[in-house]
């Protein structure tokens, strides 16, 4: 389970993006903070892994609190959450090591793409080898595989080529078709970021969709194309 300190002066917001990483298979809110000060005394008391970090809060900005935090916990993961758009200040997060600029307002689907890949690419590459690959590395920057095994560049904002390629793999694993849900619960994601990846994997003709009957709406079920 990833451990997420939320920071963020508006106690409303951090309640909405609270709910939203609850929602998010294999992450738990384990605190919230308002201020700078307090997001340091929770950090050094919480070791979170991850922190959602807003740039305007009232005693610090931001950016200038993240060293101050990795202090407190060295092996922290930076997110920033924030209205501000500024090239240089989305910039400067960027010098600052973080793993992703959110510009607020967002969506829950649009921050759990990041949390996805986040977990997917940053975290796997912590903790799955001594020896990262070329692969590996390309992952976490966001970069598809080198071998053309996916066609990844038209992919729809916010999408990843790894999830992308955790989805095919699941769909050829299985042994009948399946629905978003069934693919959402085998890869930890939602169902609504589920869905996106299958209905593109459909619209570049790779998957097939047939509809289950029953009672209301009719399912949308999903098989890969014979090659």
């Amino acid at each position: 389970m990833i451990r997420v300190l939320i920071v963020d002066d508006d106690f409303m917001v951090a309640k909405v993006h609270a709910g939203f990483i609850q929602r998010t298979p294999g992450f738990a809110v384990v605190g919230v903070a308002h201020t700078g000060a307090q997001a340091m005394s929770e950090t050094a008391r919480l070791q979170p892994d991850l922190v959602l970090l807003d740039i305007h809060l009232p005693d610090v900005n931001g950016l200038d609190l993240m060293a101050r935090l990795r202090e407190e916990a060295p092996e922290l993961d930076v997110l920033v959450i924030s209205a501000a758009r500024e090239v240089e200040t989305v910039r400067r997060a960027l010098r600052g090591g973080i793993v992703h600029y959110l510009i607020k307002p967002f969506s829950q689907t649009d921050l759990q793409e990041r949390l996805e890949h986040y977990r997917s690419a940053y975290q796997g590459l912590d903790h799955s080898k001594d020896v990262a690959e070329q692969s590996d590395v390309n992952r976490v920057f966001g970069l598809g595989p080198t071998d053309g095994a996916e066609r990844t560049d038209r992919l729809p904002k916010g999408c990843s080529p790894e999830t992308l390629g955790r989805v095919v793999d699941v769909l050829q694993s299985a042994a009948a078709d399946l629905s978003a849900a069934e693919v959402a619960e085998l890869l930890g994601t939602s169902r609504v970021s589920a869905r996106r990846y299958l209905e593109y994997l459909h619209d570049e003709s790779r998957v097939e969709v047939r509809l289950k009957y029953g009672a209301g709406r009719p399912e949308r079920r999903y098989a890969l194309k014979p090659v």
